[in-house]
């Protein structure tokens, strides 16, 4: 059963580095898993069209699909609890009916203001191009990724957020239509056995401006 090991903020946020090597014979549960994908998608999406997708590769034979496809992250890939592969989905807004149906079953929102919501919400991402709902489905999937990865630390596990991977032939690797599901990042998931190291930042004096 998934216990949380802390809720150090401080721990948590700050302690977190990049573990590349894992304990290979640690196995998470899928109901684990799926508990914390739960609680990583309490990330904010736009207008709550939540389109991350996760596909889990845990199996010999999965990672073993996986491995050509990682690039230089053969490592994480042979160690690693799984892999988890995040995408976004291009038609997102499909499930916007079932979203805010459930909203309003569970009180969080009257009929009226779903039926306004979603008569504004469709049309709009209906018009956006290939490069705009792009540029949606990233930026949201990245902000429940950063959560998983964070919720991880809660539960005593480690992750490495992967961008070095072969991306137009994730989808139909693991038999997604790739027009549709666009990869946003992997994330490696174990129990570490590196501590990671270090890393350093630019200034915030650096990257901010104030106007």
């Amino acid at each position: 059963m998934l216990k949380k090991m802390t809720n150090d903020f401080n721990d948590i946020t700050f302690g977190r580095k990049s573990i590349r090597v894992f304990d290979e014979n640690h196995k998470i549960p899928q109901e684990d898993m799926l508990k914390m994908i739960e609680e990583a998608t309490k990330a904010p999406s736009s207008v709550n069209m939540q389109p991350w997708r996760f596909v889990v590769v845990e199996s010999d034979e999965a990672k073993a699909k996986l491995k050509p496809l990682v690039r230089f992250n053969g490592r994480q890939n042979d160690t690693s609890s799984a892999m988890i592969l995040i995408f976004g989905d291009m038609l997102c807004q499909e499930n916007g009916v079932e979203i805010y149906s459930q909203a309003v079953v569970e009180g969080k929102m009257p009929e009226e203001v779903k039926e306004q919501q979603l008569a504004a919400i469709l049309p709009y991402y209906n018009s956006f191009t290939k490069e705009q709902m792009n540029d949606v489905v990233k930026i949201d999937s990245s902000l429940a990724a950063m959560q998983l990865m964070l919720v991880a630390r809660t539960y005593g596990y480690d992750t490495n957020a992967i961008g070095g991977f072969e991306s137009d032939q994730l989808a139909e690797a693991f038999d997604l239509d790739k027009e549709r599901f666009v990869p946003v990042m992997i994330l490696s998931i174990g129990k570490a056995v590196d501590e990671g190291y270090e890393s350093v930042r630019l200034a915030p004096e650096k990257i901010t401006s104030f106007k």
